[in-house]
């Protein structure tokens, strides 16, 4: 039997009656992910393994580093074969880590290779895939078309112009191209330097000068009407911790204008200022309808010399241990108490605080949507087969299973959309099930 197949992950007659009747043909929705809309406005056509897989993926370049793979060869010159070599020697290395999974699922979906890929392999599955994304059916447009992708939501920042969204609908394509509000950038007042740069950018995005707090929250105000009119129902925010310490408009304008003379904030006055951005965004969202969707908990960018060679976010991150239950509380609460909380996802990366989570999003329901918060997916370090169990665990212990939103990729790759049908597998209640109907 071929490691890749029909009831991979499907471990009882039960699971598998469940994903093959209700779950395998459904289209994706993916509601967040970090794929460039250019690539699709443009229905980029792939040349190679390298450009598809290995362009942008720091999840793969982490690996192949762990494994004593020079840069050059992960994000340096050499040339994109001998970096795919690289990384196929990397494979067999990878077993028992999701990459090994992800790998191979993504070699059968796309391309029918049952192949296990290593060193041997990988001259031979160069030859036979570079012949495949040449193809229609391998373009972006063709990627999204063929996995059933009914529409999908990249990752924006507010300054984003979002040309590329317009041409994808302007173009009449019939997979929905939705941007997501990322205001992470207005909160950075302890890093002057790029925040003020970030705020002239946003100052010409939205035609109001950035010169006061005020400004800057007509500001976002602007560019979240701007996404809300191509389409944008969700904001998303990166963070180490909840926000919550909030303070007077006349104390976060005395902090704007610190930072916007060249002076870093405080880690104090950071967290005031932040606190406060936050709030706004979410009763922005609350008043046009939207979902907030709050990632607390890594650590990013731990190497500081990756960090200036290379730049951000390119597979030097970890799981933080920040206290997340008393500020994540507060800020819930704080919107709640104005009639202002929108419909929330909470993404945990720290499995330790899965119950905090899980039990945090109960408290906010109000009877206006059924699972009004939600404790969102497994995400980055937990997204595998275990840590996808502790989140079904634990959601299905603490709260309603059945109103859980389900799986998204969060990825910068093409490829990674069998990640939905991997997560469906996982999550088909074999454990369970067998003790009711499907016997």
């Amino acid at each position: 039997m071929s490691f890749i197949h029909d009831d991979f992950l499907l471990s009882t007659k039960a699971a598998s009656r469940l994903y093959h009747t209700f779950a395998k043909d459904e289209p994706i929705l993916d509601y967040h992910n970090h794929l460039p809309p250019k690539d699709i406005a443009q229905n980029r056509q792939f040349k190679n393994l390298f450009e598809i897989w290995l362009e942008g993926d720091h999840y793969k370049w982490r690996a192949m580093r762990c494994n004593g793979v020079p840069e050059e060869f992960i994000t340096g010159k050499a040339n994109p074969r001998d970096k795919f070599l690289a990384w196929a020697k990397t494979v067999p290395h990878t077993l028992r880590n999701p990459l090994y999974h992800w790998t191979h699922l993504e070699l059968k979906r796309y391309f029918g290779i049952d192949t296990l890929l290593d060193e041997k392999t990988a001259p031979a599955i160069w030859e036979q895939t570079e012949a495949a994304l040449a193809t229609p059916e391998m373009s972006t447009r063709g990627i999204l078309r063929t996995q059933k992708v009914k529409a999908l939501c990249t990752t924006d920042d507010p300054i984003d112009d979002l040309a590329h969204h317009q041409k994808c609908a302007a173009d009449g394509f019939e997979v929905g191209v939705y941007p997501t509000f990322r205001p992470d950038k207005s909160l950075a007042v302890h890093q002057p330097e790029a925040w003020n740069a970030w705020c002239d950018k946003l100052s010409a995005a939205s035609g109001i000068e950035v010169k006061s707090y005020a400004a800057l929250l007509d500001a976002l105000k602007q560019r979240h009407d701007f996404f809300h009119s191509f389409g944008g129902r969700l904001s998303d925010h990166g963070l180490n911790y909840c926000h919550a310490n909030f303070v007077s408009d006349a104390e976060a304008d005395r902090i704007f204008q610190k930072a916007r003379s060249g002076t870093a904030a405080s880690a104090q006055e950071q967290d005031q200022f932040a606190s406060n951005i936050m709030l706004h965004i979410g009763r922005l969202n609350a008043a046009h309808g939207w979902t907030m969707q709050l990632h607390l908990g890594p650590v990013r960018n731990n190497n500081s010399r990756l960090a200036r060679e290379i730049g951000a976010d390119v597979g030097c991150d970890s799981i933080g241990d920040w206290p997340q239950a008393e500020t994540l509380s507060r800020f819930l609460d704080r919107l709640d108490t104005e009639n202002a909380l929108p419909k929330t996802v909470l993404y945990n990366v720290n499995p330790n605080a899965n119950y905090v989570f899980g039990t945090m999003a109960g408290n906010f329901a109000d009877g206006t949507t059924p699972g009004k918060v939600q404790f969102g997916s497994a995400w980055w370090f937990v997204d595998q087969k275990e840590g996808m169990e502790w989140q079904i665990n634990a959601l299905s212990n603490l709260g309603l299973l059945s109103r859980f939103i389900g799986m998204l990729t969060d990825s910068r790759s093409f490829m990674s959309f069998p990640r939905h049908s991997a997560a469906a597998a996982v999550s088909a209640p074999h454990r369970w099930s067998t003790a009711a109907s499907f016997r």
